[in-house]
């Protein structure tokens, strides 16, 4: 390595390191906050989804309707804070006069926080890991809709939670049997049967629902015999 490339390297690693030692702060920052607010509610239900199904689609309508139903179950709904999905599922929170939550992050495009979250249950942040954890601590059920990359890491970030154990068992939904059927195939045919990689059992954890009727009774069902509570 020449003298002037490893004096960059070496200013370079220096900054950051700096840098590392106050970002500390600012993550711990951020759990603090999420816990103090989240802490405060109850019992939750997430649900994922894209940022960009826009209103009249049949699957905002759908999250919309679930989210409105579960909370007049008495469920907080949980959703990123944003467009899309997550604005359906604020919507629907709002329009049964429930606990409407949003869990914000701050990104360069399409990310803002939608209108139907409650003032005081609006929480921003910088760092993806700390969102993942206020989700899979204080939500007692998740529920996927069609999304794209970030619904998928939220997907298996849940599954990964709970089939380790690392949380407790806790209702893990997708809805829309078309869109999820080809993920939900290759997973059992390559990832199960072919590799064997996961566990037949696994599979019991994942529900596939297309209803809104099939979706809240299952969560009445799950909850008259298991207790509410977070998940870790």
């Amino acid at each position: 390595m020449n003298d002037s490339l490893k004096n960059l390297k070496d200013r370079d690693w220096t900054e950051t390191k700096a840098h590392s030692s106050w970002q500390i702060f600012k993550i711990m920052a951020e759990f603090v906050e999420g816990f103090e607010t989240l802490a405060k509610i109850g019992p939750c239900i997430s649900i994922f989804g894209s940022a960009r199904t826009r209103e009249g689609n049949p699957y905002y309508e759908l999250a919309c309707e679930v989210a409105s139903r579960l909370a007049q179950d008495g469920f907080g709904i949980i959703s990123g804070g944003g467009p899309g999905i997550m604005e359906a599922a604020n919507k629907g929170a709002q329009k049964a006069k429930g606990k409407s939550v949003g869990l914000n992050i701050s990104l360069p495009h399409e990310q803002y926080p939608n209108t139907y979250i409650d003032y005081d249950k609006s929480v921003n942040f910088d760092y993806f890991f700390v969102r993942k954890v206020m989700f899979a601590k204080y939500s007692q059920g998740f529920i996927m809709m069609p999304g794209g990359f970030g619904t998928m890491d939220e997907f298996f970030e849940v599954a990964t939670l709970i089939q380790t154990k690392k949380m407790t068992e806790t209702p893990l939904v997708l809805v829309g049997k078309e869109y999820w059927s080809g993920l939900l195939e290759w997973i059992d045919a390559v990832m199960m049967k072919k590799e064997s990689n996961i566990h037949p059992e696994d599979l019991n954890l994942l529900k596939v629902f297309d209803t809104a009727d099939e979706v809240v009774d299952y969560f009445r069902v799950f909850y008259t015999t298991n207790r509410l509570r977070p998940n870790f």
